[in-house]
Protein backbone atom coordinates (compact mmCIF):
# COMPACT_ATOMS: atom_id res chain seq x y z
CA UNK A 1 0.00 0.00 0.00
CA UNK A 2 1.44 3.61 -1.40
CA UNK A 3 0.30 6.38 1.30
CA UNK A 4 1.30 9.83 0.62
CA UNK A 5 3.93 11.13 3.44
CA UNK A 6 2.68 14.86 2.84
CA UNK A 7 -1.23 14.54 2.64
CA UNK A 8 -3.38 12.42 4.88
CA UNK A 9 -5.18 9.61 2.95
CA UNK A 10 -8.23 10.33 6.04
CA UNK A 11 -9.18 12.46 8.85
CA UNK A 12 -9.54 10.78 11.88
CA UNK A 13 -12.06 13.32 13.17
CA UNK A 14 -13.78 14.13 9.77
CA UNK A 15 -14.54 10.29 10.21
CA UNK A 16 -16.15 10.65 13.48
CA UNK A 17 -18.45 12.95 13.36
CA UNK A 18 -21.33 10.92 12.96
CA UNK A 19 -20.35 9.11 15.75
CA UNK A 20 -20.44 11.99 18.07
CA UNK A 21 -23.46 13.21 16.72
CA UNK A 22 -24.86 9.81 17.28
CA UNK A 23 -23.65 9.54 21.09
CA UNK A 24 -24.09 12.65 22.34
CA UNK A 25 -27.59 12.30 20.86
CA UNK A 26 -27.91 8.72 22.85
CA UNK A 27 -26.44 10.15 26.14
CA UNK A 28 -29.07 12.77 26.38
CA UNK A 29 -31.49 10.17 25.94
CA UNK A 30 -30.09 7.84 27.84
CA UNK A 31 -29.58 10.85 30.56
CA UNK A 32 -33.64 11.94 30.70
CA UNK A 33 -34.77 8.47 30.87
CA UNK A 34 -32.36 7.64 34.32
CA UNK A 35 -29.95 5.42 32.62
CA UNK A 36 -26.93 7.36 32.97
CA UNK A 37 -25.59 10.45 34.82
CA UNK A 38 -25.18 13.32 32.17
CA UNK A 39 -26.19 17.00 32.73
CA UNK A 40 -26.58 18.86 29.97
CA UNK A 41 -27.97 22.76 29.67
CA UNK A 42 -29.08 24.13 26.22
CA UNK A 43 -27.21 27.14 26.13
CA UNK A 44 -23.84 25.38 27.62
CA UNK A 45 -23.91 22.51 24.74
CA UNK A 46 -25.17 25.28 22.63
CA UNK A 47 -21.82 27.48 23.31
CA UNK A 48 -19.66 24.19 23.17
CA UNK A 49 -21.51 22.68 20.03
CA UNK A 50 -20.47 26.89 18.24
CA UNK A 51 -16.56 26.72 19.62
CA UNK A 52 -16.29 23.54 17.68
CA UNK A 53 -17.52 24.97 14.47
CA UNK A 54 -15.56 27.96 15.51
CA UNK A 55 -12.10 26.11 16.14
CA UNK A 56 -12.54 23.90 12.57
CA UNK A 57 -12.76 27.53 10.67
CA UNK A 58 -10.01 28.85 12.95
CA UNK A 59 -8.03 25.60 12.13
CA UNK A 60 -8.54 26.07 8.22
CA UNK A 61 -7.46 29.54 8.69
CA UNK A 62 -4.34 28.48 9.92
CA UNK A 63 -3.25 25.40 8.67
CA UNK A 64 -1.64 26.52 5.75
CA UNK A 65 0.76 28.03 8.24
CA UNK A 66 1.34 24.81 9.67
CA UNK A 67 1.46 23.06 7.24
CA UNK A 68 4.31 25.07 5.28
CA UNK A 69 6.26 24.73 7.94
CA UNK A 70 5.78 21.11 8.34
CA UNK A 71 6.83 20.51 4.78
CA UNK A 72 9.94 23.07 5.37
CA UNK A 73 11.16 20.84 7.97
CA UNK A 74 10.38 17.45 6.49
CA UNK A 75 12.79 18.69 4.07
CA UNK A 76 15.87 17.94 6.83
CA UNK A 77 14.09 15.37 8.06
CA UNK A 78 16.85 12.91 9.87
CA UNK A 79 15.74 9.86 9.16
CA UNK A 80 13.79 8.28 6.56
CA UNK A 81 10.62 6.32 8.14
CA UNK A 82 8.20 4.74 6.17
CA UNK A 83 4.57 5.10 6.59
CA UNK A 84 3.76 1.70 5.58
CA UNK A 85 6.29 -0.13 8.61
CA UNK A 86 4.23 -0.97 11.84
CA UNK A 87 7.23 0.19 14.10
CA UNK A 88 6.94 3.34 12.30
CA UNK A 89 3.21 3.86 13.56
CA UNK A 90 4.24 2.03 17.08
CA UNK A 91 6.86 4.83 17.65
CA UNK A 92 4.97 7.70 16.25
CA UNK A 93 2.07 6.69 18.96
CA UNK A 94 4.31 6.67 21.88
CA UNK A 95 6.01 9.45 20.73
CA UNK A 96 2.88 12.14 19.87
CA UNK A 97 1.08 11.30 23.12
CA UNK A 98 4.17 12.43 24.83
CA UNK A 99 4.42 15.31 22.72
CA UNK A 100 0.68 15.66 23.34
CA UNK A 101 0.98 15.26 27.33
CA UNK A 102 4.08 18.63 27.18
CA UNK A 103 1.83 20.54 25.25
CA UNK A 104 -1.41 19.92 27.74
CA UNK A 105 0.67 20.44 30.39
CA UNK A 106 2.13 23.64 29.12
CA UNK A 107 -0.96 25.17 28.17
CA UNK A 108 -2.27 24.82 32.11
CA UNK A 109 0.87 26.08 33.31
CA UNK A 110 1.86 28.91 31.25
CA UNK A 111 -0.61 31.73 31.23
CA UNK A 112 -0.07 32.67 27.62
CA UNK A 113 -0.74 29.11 26.52
CA UNK A 114 -3.65 28.66 28.68
CA UNK A 115 -5.33 31.82 27.55
CA UNK A 116 -6.01 29.85 23.90
CA UNK A 117 -7.00 26.19 25.84
CA UNK A 118 -8.82 28.10 28.88
CA UNK A 119 -12.17 27.68 26.81
CA UNK A 120 -12.27 24.08 26.65
CA UNK A 121 -12.50 23.68 30.86
CA UNK A 122 -15.09 26.88 30.89
CA UNK A 123 -18.06 24.22 30.87
CA UNK A 124 -19.39 23.77 34.57
CA UNK A 125 -20.91 20.30 32.73
CA UNK A 126 -19.04 17.24 32.04
CA UNK A 127 -20.10 15.38 28.78
CA UNK A 128 -19.92 14.37 25.32
CA UNK A 129 -20.53 17.79 23.73
CA UNK A 130 -18.02 19.31 26.29
CA UNK A 131 -15.40 17.67 24.16
CA UNK A 132 -16.03 19.34 21.20
CA UNK A 133 -15.82 22.66 23.09
CA UNK A 134 -12.54 23.77 21.35
CA UNK A 135 -9.70 26.79 21.02
CA UNK A 136 -9.95 29.49 18.38
CA UNK A 137 -6.74 30.40 18.97
CA UNK A 138 -4.25 27.48 19.29
CA UNK A 139 -3.44 27.98 15.95
CA UNK A 140 -2.14 31.54 16.58
CA UNK A 141 -0.33 30.51 20.09
CA UNK A 142 2.10 28.33 18.70
CA UNK A 143 1.56 25.61 20.35
CA UNK A 144 1.86 23.45 16.99
CA UNK A 145 5.57 24.11 17.51
CA UNK A 146 6.03 21.27 19.56
CA UNK A 147 5.30 18.52 16.83
CA UNK A 148 7.81 19.73 14.66
CA UNK A 149 10.48 17.89 16.11
CA UNK A 150 8.83 14.90 15.35
CA UNK A 151 8.91 15.65 11.83
CA UNK A 152 12.41 16.93 11.55
CA UNK A 153 13.29 12.96 12.84
CA UNK A 154 11.86 11.75 9.72
CA UNK A 155 7.92 10.87 10.71
CA UNK A 156 5.86 12.08 7.12
CA UNK A 157 3.94 15.24 8.08
CA UNK A 158 0.61 12.84 6.92
CA UNK A 159 1.27 10.69 9.61
CA UNK A 160 1.97 12.82 12.35
CA UNK A 161 -1.63 14.73 11.74
CA UNK A 162 -3.16 11.23 11.79
CA UNK A 163 -2.08 10.35 15.07
CA UNK A 164 -3.01 13.56 15.92
CA UNK A 165 -6.24 12.63 15.22
CA UNK A 166 -6.41 9.63 16.35
CA UNK A 167 -5.38 11.02 19.84
CA UNK A 168 -8.32 13.55 19.60
CA UNK A 169 -10.82 11.43 18.27
CA UNK A 170 -9.68 8.90 21.48
CA UNK A 171 -10.22 12.02 23.54
CA UNK A 172 -13.43 12.36 22.89
CA UNK A 173 -15.57 9.56 24.95
CA UNK A 174 -13.74 10.23 27.98
CA UNK A 175 -15.57 13.46 28.52
CA UNK A 176 -18.53 11.81 30.29
CA UNK A 177 -19.93 11.04 33.39
CA UNK A 178 -21.81 8.27 32.56
CA UNK A 179 -18.69 5.88 33.05
CA UNK A 180 -17.62 5.59 36.36
CA UNK A 181 -14.51 3.58 36.28
CA UNK A 182 -13.04 1.08 33.54
CA UNK A 183 -11.33 -1.98 34.47
CA UNK A 184 -7.96 -1.76 36.66
CA UNK A 185 -5.47 -2.42 34.62
CA UNK A 186 -7.12 0.11 31.75
CA UNK A 187 -7.14 2.54 34.20
CA UNK A 188 -3.58 1.97 35.05
CA UNK A 189 -2.38 2.74 31.45
CA UNK A 190 -5.03 5.03 29.45
CA UNK A 191 -6.78 7.77 29.86
CA UNK A 192 -10.64 7.10 31.19
CA UNK A 193 -13.55 9.58 31.96
CA UNK A 194 -11.88 9.06 35.98
CA UNK A 195 -8.63 10.30 35.11
CA UNK A 196 -10.35 12.96 32.85
CA UNK A 197 -12.78 14.39 35.31
CA UNK A 198 -10.28 15.19 37.83
CA UNK A 199 -8.40 17.00 35.07
CA UNK A 200 -11.66 19.12 34.34
CA UNK A 201 -12.33 19.66 37.95
CA UNK A 202 -11.59 23.06 39.76
CA UNK A 203 -11.67 21.75 43.10
CA UNK A 204 -8.39 22.59 44.50
CA UNK A 205 -7.47 18.20 45.49
CA UNK A 206 -7.48 17.87 41.45
CA UNK A 207 -5.89 20.96 40.01
CA UNK A 208 -2.72 20.43 38.05
CA UNK A 209 -3.69 17.20 36.93
CA UNK A 210 -4.22 14.33 34.58
CA UNK A 211 -2.65 15.90 31.68
CA UNK A 212 -2.58 12.48 29.30
CA UNK A 213 -3.84 12.32 25.86
CA UNK A 214 -4.34 8.62 25.44
CA UNK A 215 -1.28 6.95 27.87
CA UNK A 216 -2.17 8.27 31.70
CA UNK A 217 1.55 6.58 32.13
CA UNK A 218 3.22 9.79 31.27
CA UNK A 219 1.09 11.47 34.15
CA UNK A 220 2.22 8.55 36.30
CA UNK A 221 6.30 9.36 35.31
CA UNK A 222 6.16 12.66 35.90
CA UNK A 223 4.43 13.30 39.04
CA UNK A 224 1.01 15.01 37.49
CA UNK A 225 -1.49 12.30 38.41
CA UNK A 226 -4.07 12.42 40.87
CA UNK A 227 -6.83 9.53 41.23
CA UNK A 228 -10.53 10.38 41.28
CA UNK A 229 -11.84 9.83 45.11
CA UNK A 230 -15.01 9.12 45.07
CA UNK A 231 -15.74 10.32 48.61
CA UNK A 232 -14.99 14.20 47.20
CA UNK A 233 -16.96 15.10 43.38
CA UNK A 234 -15.74 16.96 40.78
CA UNK A 235 -17.22 20.25 40.64
CA UNK A 236 -16.48 21.26 36.70
CA UNK A 237 -15.15 24.76 35.22
CA UNK A 238 -12.52 27.07 36.08
CA UNK A 239 -11.62 28.82 39.37
CA UNK A 240 -13.65 31.48 38.21
CA UNK A 241 -16.65 31.02 36.18
CA UNK A 242 -18.01 32.95 33.75
CA UNK A 243 -21.48 34.36 33.92
CA UNK A 244 -22.60 33.86 30.58
CA UNK A 245 -22.52 31.73 27.53
CA UNK A 246 -21.46 34.26 25.58
CA UNK A 247 -19.39 32.40 22.47
CA UNK A 248 -16.78 35.39 21.75
CA UNK A 249 -16.58 35.80 26.00
CA UNK A 250 -15.61 32.26 26.25
CA UNK A 251 -13.44 32.08 23.36
CA UNK A 252 -11.21 35.62 24.06
CA UNK A 253 -11.97 36.48 27.56
CA UNK A 254 -8.45 35.34 28.97
CA UNK A 255 -6.72 37.16 25.99
CA UNK A 256 -8.45 39.80 26.99
CA UNK A 257 -7.76 39.72 30.76
CA UNK A 258 -4.00 39.76 29.85
CA UNK A 259 -4.41 42.61 27.43
CA UNK A 260 -5.38 44.21 30.67
CA UNK A 261 -2.42 43.41 32.67
CA UNK A 262 -0.27 43.98 30.42
CA UNK A 263 -1.41 47.69 29.98
CA UNK A 264 -1.16 48.45 33.85
CA UNK A 265 2.44 46.75 33.92
CA UNK A 266 5.30 48.84 35.50
CA UNK A 267 8.31 46.60 34.48
CA UNK A 268 9.76 43.81 32.20
CA UNK A 269 9.40 41.46 35.38
CA UNK A 270 5.53 42.15 35.30
CA UNK A 271 5.57 41.96 31.67
CA UNK A 272 6.90 38.51 31.64
CA UNK A 273 5.40 37.61 34.59
CA UNK A 274 1.32 38.15 33.22
CA UNK A 275 2.38 36.28 30.47
CA UNK A 276 4.03 33.53 30.78
CA UNK A 277 3.82 32.89 34.62
CA UNK A 278 1.52 30.55 36.22
CA UNK A 279 -2.79 31.48 35.48
CA UNK A 280 -3.49 33.84 38.50
CA UNK A 281 0.36 35.56 38.76
CA UNK A 282 0.56 38.56 40.38
CA UNK A 283 3.69 41.00 40.85
CA UNK A 284 2.28 41.41 44.64
CA UNK A 285 1.40 37.64 44.83
CA UNK A 286 -2.90 38.58 45.75
CA UNK A 287 -3.75 36.75 43.17
CA UNK A 288 -4.46 32.40 43.49
CA UNK A 289 -2.36 30.28 41.41
CA UNK A 290 -3.17 26.44 41.65
CA UNK A 291 0.06 26.46 43.93
CA UNK A 292 -1.71 29.29 46.51
CA UNK A 293 -5.23 27.60 46.15
CA UNK A 294 -3.50 24.06 46.68
CA UNK A 295 -1.44 25.32 49.97
CA UNK A 296 -5.01 27.06 51.44
CA UNK A 297 -6.90 23.68 50.77
CA UNK A 298 -4.44 21.66 52.63
CA UNK A 299 -4.01 24.10 55.72
CA UNK A 300 -7.99 23.65 55.76
CA UNK A 301 -7.77 19.83 55.57
CA UNK A 302 -5.09 20.00 58.31
CA UNK A 303 -7.59 21.98 60.55
CA UNK A 304 -9.92 18.65 60.13
CA UNK A 305 -7.66 15.93 60.02
CA UNK A 306 -3.64 16.25 60.38
CA UNK A 307 -3.46 13.04 58.20
CA UNK A 308 -5.04 14.94 55.39
CA UNK A 309 -1.97 17.41 55.42
CA UNK A 310 -0.39 14.60 54.71
CA UNK A 311 -1.48 13.31 51.09
CA UNK A 312 0.70 13.67 48.01
CA UNK A 313 -0.33 16.18 45.63
CA UNK A 314 1.99 17.83 42.65
CA UNK A 315 2.08 21.15 43.81
CA UNK A 316 3.10 22.67 40.15
CA UNK A 317 1.69 25.91 39.59
CA UNK A 318 -1.18 26.22 37.22
CA UNK A 319 -5.09 26.13 36.65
Amino acid sequence: MTLDPITPAFSPVDLAIPVFVVTILLEIILARLGKVRAVYEVKDTATSLGMGLGSSIAGAITGGVIFAASLWVYKYHLFDIPMTAWWAWVAVFFLEDLTYYWFHRLSHERRFWWASHVNHHTSQHYNLATALRQTWTGGLAGTWLLWLPLVFLGFPPAMVVIQKGISLVYQYWIHTEAVRRMPRWFEAVFNTPSHHRVHHARNPRYLDANYAGILIIWDRMFGSYIPEDDAEACRYGIVHNLGDFNIFRVAFHEWMAIGKDLAGSRSIREVIGYLFGPPGWSPDGSRDTSATLKAKWRARMATVSPAASEETIPLQAAE
